[in-house]
């Protein structure tokens, strides 16, 4: 279904508000680790944990989305989903200790993950192939929108008021994204529409036993389980390791998504032009020389936000590459519950990360971690298998978008 300009300009501006509240609800734990932590008497080696309860929560809603979250009019599964979300979030405030925290986690992570995927599944139904890695590039230009603006206000807030004041006003803003959803995006039905006309989407046994998804699902798996041996621990890292200072993080998140942003913008029309395999290849690259001086053989001499922003940059620009390409792989009638499956692995794949971190890494008495630069070899190794899998996802696609056997093609 096509939609008017300043329609689909309307739901892409709202569905980029969705993924900047939930972004910045799973963004702001990890460099809040070290305050809570010592606020709530949490040893700093179980801060991936918590980062780890969200993903996995993400990943159990996200395999019991992809059954049934195809049959329901997108909008009103977004309203539902954000007021979970508001619900999971606020209760973090209420938390003890670790148990209490990672309940509250896991809360948020059951709305959060399937929130995201219908996020990117309305921008695949709304805005056509040709023109998607624009689109993408702009969404998921809020990851880096939440660096620049959420983070940082975050880090202070928690600095002036404690660490449970991010999370009443990350809170309080899903809750009125929630509402202005309600009452300013049309219903999205194109979708069931296509189902009662005969084009149904396939079950999720079918979709895993396709080829191409489990290409595009192995993708997925590498490219998280290799940013989340590293993004959870980032913020300890930083402040115990190189001695930065914790004031001071206000300020990388802020520059890391300033670059982030303007990098994601860019990026879309390049893969729209060039192919999604050749731009994260070229990112990979970049990225393995970041993970290689950071944390294998750090050198003073390199500035910590030098080497942020670069590493901002490089993630982002490859997850632009691997969600465009990634769309392109369900037909419309089984896009929530493809992209659903997705946000399944993608969390889990996170929590794998996450937790495997947690083992390899070991506190000093000094607060020092040991084992960074084992994390950073397994990164960089995660890092460069991922746009070989996109290189044989791309050939593949366009080998069958070559040949139809008679399915629709997203």
């Amino acid at each position: 279904m096509k939609y008017h300009v300043r329609s689909e300009a309307m739901i892409l501006a709202l569905v980029g508000a969705v993924q900047f509240i939930n972004v910045l609800d799973f963004m702001i734990v990890m460099p809040l680790g070290p305050d809570f932590a010592t606020a709530l008497e949490i040893p700093k080696h179980e801060i991936p944990s918590i980062g780890a309860a969200y993903t996995a929560a993400g990943a159990l809603a996200g395999l019991a989305g992809s059954l049934f979250l195809d049959r329901f009019d997108r909008k009103r599964a977004l309203i539902v989903c954000m007021l979970g979300l508001f619900a999971g979030t606020w209760s973090a405030t209420l938390a003890t200790g670790l148990s209490s925290l990672m309940a509250a986690r896991v809360l948020a992570g059951l709305f959060g993950g399937p929130a995201s995927s219908l996020a990117l599944s309305i921008v695949s139904d709304v805005v056509p192939p040709e023109r998607r890695g624009r689109a993408m590039g702009a969404v998921m230009g809020m990851f880096a929108a939440a660096s620049i603006f959420g983070v940082p206000l975050a880090l202070e807030l928690a600095q002036r008021f404690g660490w449970e004041s991010p999370f009443y006003v990350v809170a309080s803003l899903g809750l009125l994204i929630a509402i202005l959803v309600g009452f300013c995006m049309p219903p999205l039905r194109a979708h069931l529409d296509q189902a009662a006309a005969g084009a149904r989407g396939r079950s999720t046994a079918r979709l895993l036993v396709d080829p191409l998804v489990l290409i595009s699902y192995s993708s997925t798996l590498v490219l998280m389980v290799s940013n989340f041996a590293i993004v959870p621990i980032l913020s300890t890292y930083l402040q115990f390791n190189l001695g930065y200072p914790r004031e001071g993080l206000s300020t990388l998140y802020f520059f890391g998504g300033i670059f982030s942003f303007v990098g994601m913008r860019l990026v879309g029309k390049q893969v729209d032009r060039h192919g999604a395999a050749r731009v994260s290849g070229a990112a990979t690259l970049c990225l393995a020389v970041i993970l290689w001086a950071w944390f294998v053989h750090y050198s003073p001499a390199v500035p910590v936000l030098a080497l942020f922003i670069a590493y901002m940059i490089t993630t982002s620009v490859r997850g632009v590459a691997y969600q465009t390409l990634t769309s392109k792989v369900p037909a419309a009638a089984e896009r929530a519950g493809y992209t659903s499956l997705q946000s399944s692995v993608s969390h889990l794949a996170a929590a794998l990360g996450a937790w495997g971190s947690s083992l390899v890494i070991v506190e000093r008495a000094d607060g020092r971690l040991e084992g960074m630069d084992t994390l950073g070899v397994s990164a960089i190794v995660g890092a460069v298998l991922v746009p070989l899998i996109l290189l044989v996802l791309e050939r593949r696609l366009k080998h069958r978008d070559a040949h139809p056997a008679g399915e629709s093609v997203a």
